[in-house]
């Protein structure tokens, strides 16, 4: 809990961030409120700090270096108050950017994402559903089998009825059949015998437990995020973020610099993610095979891979007819510029365009690895244990091919996150599959960590141009992401970037908009007119070099570190000027970026301006939802988490199927080439481990005992 002047410096600087009237109005105080609650949900560390920076701008020393009076925050006029904030926003001090960042996304995230914090008749910017305009809900037309879109039908009228189609999610109604145990259902302490423990069920887990378990493996999965059902996707952003993403949505790096976008639930990323389904470029699968011994993933070896992933998924190319606004600029810009752009293939089977991918889809219609590949693994006798956070691996035996490994977890509220008991998975295969975050801390705190492990992360940094326009452009709804602008993914050496459309939610669209008070406000509420094109940069273009890593610090706390090398930084600013001449080329009126220092264009002479402006940590808005590469592939165990059949240097039997185990950024977003590696690594599982050979004692997920 804050102390009273922690709260008083909390509601005075809500007053300023978003802006908010003077009292009595209560506004300002129930925002404290709530940023307070969720101050409350971080992890202890980030919690201390945030209460640090709130004693900081209580402090008269800091008041008279912020705002020239000896005076704390709270007690200073509007003015000073806002000349405060704005020398912490651009300060030279990188600890200064940081600490105003925390603070700013905090207040403006939960202001806007939540209209219970809104007062009477304030009418938001953002309105999630918004079933009049053309680019949500059904097309109209007769459906076809090779699209990914709903239709009404021959001359039906448009309607947002949707119908579920995934039957094999009837596996899922009755978690007493279906072979789900849901944490809840969990007491004291339990242990389970199984062939094969696979954590983590998204992109990677999901597909190695369904390939083994249809090769006849007894297999046990884990996943500390929970299962939702279809209907339980609100599409309330602040209801939706803390349920299904890492963290609660506010998982960054170390210097919050780059926000890290990652799935915390049944089917991980890929239930959040935005649908897009790209194959691993060809030059990429060359490299990873020249330069890291990555065996049989040339193109032509994972052509096979990739068709019977995309066939699995459903994967169909949107039709022309199915774009909103932003993604409509996207293809008409590049297009007037001579530029390579085109749709993408997405995921999803009946969607009815509803923009709420990153929200969880509540209509049935994605296609990912809890709708897919989670009811293939339970069919062919999987069992499912949700609400578990695996801390650690032990070998309980020493020796051979595969000596048997005990895994233990926390069994969790989901509400809450408090630990309510233990389990305990015996297996002579482990599969770790948590993400790039979560595998080298999983190894590290297992004693098998050291050489490559936690090194050499990639994160593809993004950061947006947004362009507004006179006409109603209104990313909310529609397909978030349904065109990529390819023109320079490339480049001259295999490294460059690529332009998409994110979608725009209020809290999430509000924190990466730069600034605070009026100008944030008036930005925001012109959102219906705005249109946010994102630019992704393949970094490590020095290769050989890790820009970043994932480690544990004697606390036990996540430490994840980032800094952009020079060449990718330069690709990242050549993109933000390519997205703005698309912005211009498609009729914006004024293109923007998302630098402290403000950057509003009204032309294309302008453009010289971007490179023009600080771009370092917190001094431009970057953020990343593609977190890769800390397990990497490769023969040399100092440099590589793996060898190239997934297996963990020098610990038998201990394979990585997930993001971590790229042995570069893919270049694409990588839910498809995710999908496919974990493919070829369970395969070459199966075939080393034959099922019934793999020392497993009882049948899968057999219970030994609980108490």
């Amino acid at each position: 809990m804050l102390s009273p002047r922690q709260q008083a410096t909390l509601v005075a600087l809500c007053r300023r961030m978003v802006p908010l009237p003077d009292e009595p109005d209560p506004s300002a105080a129930r925002l404290a409120r709530a940023v307070e609650v969720r101050i409350g949900t971080l992890d202890a560390e980030r919690a201390r700090r945030a209460g640090f920076v709130l004693n900081l701008l209580d402090s008269r020393l800091a008041g008279l270096a912020g705002a020239a009076r000896p005076s704390g925050f709270s007690a200073l006029d509007s003015a000073r108050q806002d000349a405060w904030l704005r020398r912490w926003e651009v300060s030279p001090a990188p600890a200064l950017r940081t600490a105003f960042q925390a603070l700013r996304r905090l207040v403006l995230s939960t202001w806007y994402a939540d209209p219970a914090n809104h007062p009477p008749g304030y009418r938001a910017p953002f309105h999630l559903r918004r079933p009049e305009l053309a680019w949500e809900g059904p097309l109209p037309g007769p459906n076809q089998p090779d699209e990914p879109v709903a239709r009404t039908g021959a001359g039906g009228p448009r309607s947002a009825r949707v119908i579920s189609i995934r039957p094999q999610l009837d596996l899922l109604s009755d978690p007493e059949i279906s072979g789900v145990v849901q944490g809840a259902r969990l007491r004291g302490d339990t242990r389970v015998r199984a062939g094969v423990c696979v954590i983590g069920s998204g992109a990677g887990g999901a597909v190695a437990a369904a390939r083994l378990a249809e090769a006849g493996h007894e297999v046990v999965l884990l996943e500390e995020g929970a299962f939702w059902r279809a209907e339980q996707f609100s599409e309330r952003e602040s209801e939706m973020m803390p349920r299904l993403y890492a963290d609660g949505g506010t998982r960054a790096t170390d210097d919050l610099s780059i926000p890290l976008l990652q799935g915390r639930a049944v089917g991980g990323g890929t239930t959040v993610n935005w649908l897009a389904m790209l194959r691993t470029p060809d030059w990429v699968l060359d490299e990873w095979a020249s330069e890291h011994g990555a065996v049989g993933m040339r193109p032509a070896d994972m052509a096979a891979v990739f068709d019977r992933v995309e066939e699995e998924t459903s994967a169909r190319r949107v039709p022309d007819d199915a774009h909103n606004p932003p993604n409509r600029a996207l293809l008409d810009g590049a297009r007037a510029l001579g530029w390579s752009a085109g749709a993408v293939r997405v995921n999803a089977h009946g969607c009815v365009r509803s923009g709420s991918c990153g929200l969880g889809c509540r209509y049935g219609a994605r296609r990912g690895a809890a709708d897919v590949y989670v009811p293939a693994a339970l069919a062919a006798g999987a069992r499912l244990f949700t609400d578990v956070r695996v801390e650690r691996m032990e070998l309980a035996e020493r020796g051979g091919g595969s000596p048997l490994k005990r895994v233990h977890a926390t069994v969790l509220d989901r509400e809450t996150g408090t630990p309510r008991g233990t389990l305990v998975v015996e297996a002579p295969i482990v599969v770790v599959a948590a993400g790039a975050v979560g595998t080298p801390v999983l190894l590290q705190k297992s004693g098998m960590g050291g050489g490559g492990v936690g090194d050499f992360l990639r994160l593809h940094p993004t950061t947006a141009v947004i362009g507004r326009y006179a006409r109603e452009m209104y990313g909310g709804a529609g397909i978030p992401l349904s065109a990529i602008c390819d023109e320079f993914l490339r480049g001259g050496d295999g490294y460059g970037f690529w332009i998409e459309t994110p979608p725009m939610y209020a809290g999430l669209a509000a924190a990466s908009m730069p600034g605070f008070g009026a100008p944030h406000r008036d930005l925001v509420e012109a959102g219906p007119h705005l249109a946010s094109m994102i630019v992704l940069v393949r970094d490590g273009a020095e290769r050989g070099r890790s820009s970043g890593g994932v480690t544990v610090d004697r606390a036990g706390r996540i430490r994840i570190r980032y800094r952009m090398s020079s060449p990718d930084r330069d690709r990242l600013l050549r993109g933000m000027e390519a997205a703005a001449r698309i912005q211009f080329a498609a009729g914006a009126e004024e293109v923007s970026t998302l630098h402290a220092t403000a950057c509003r264009m009204r032309s294309p002479a302008e453009l010289g301006t971007i490179a023009a402006r600080p771009a370092g940590p917190n001094q431009l808005g970057v953020m990343s939802a593609h977190v890769n590469g800390t397990c990497r592939i490769g023969n040399d165990p100092r440099i590589s988490g793996c060898t190239p059949d997934g297996e963990r240097h020098g610990v038998p039997g201990v394979y990585v199927a997930d993001g971590s185990l790229l042995p570069t950024a893919p270049g694409v977003n990588p839910q498809e080439t995710i999908m496919a590696v974990a493919t070829v690594v369970a395969e070459r599982i199966a075939t080393r481990h034959p099922a019934g050979r793999s020392g497993s004692a009882g049948s899968t997920g057999a219970l030994v005992s609980s108490r």
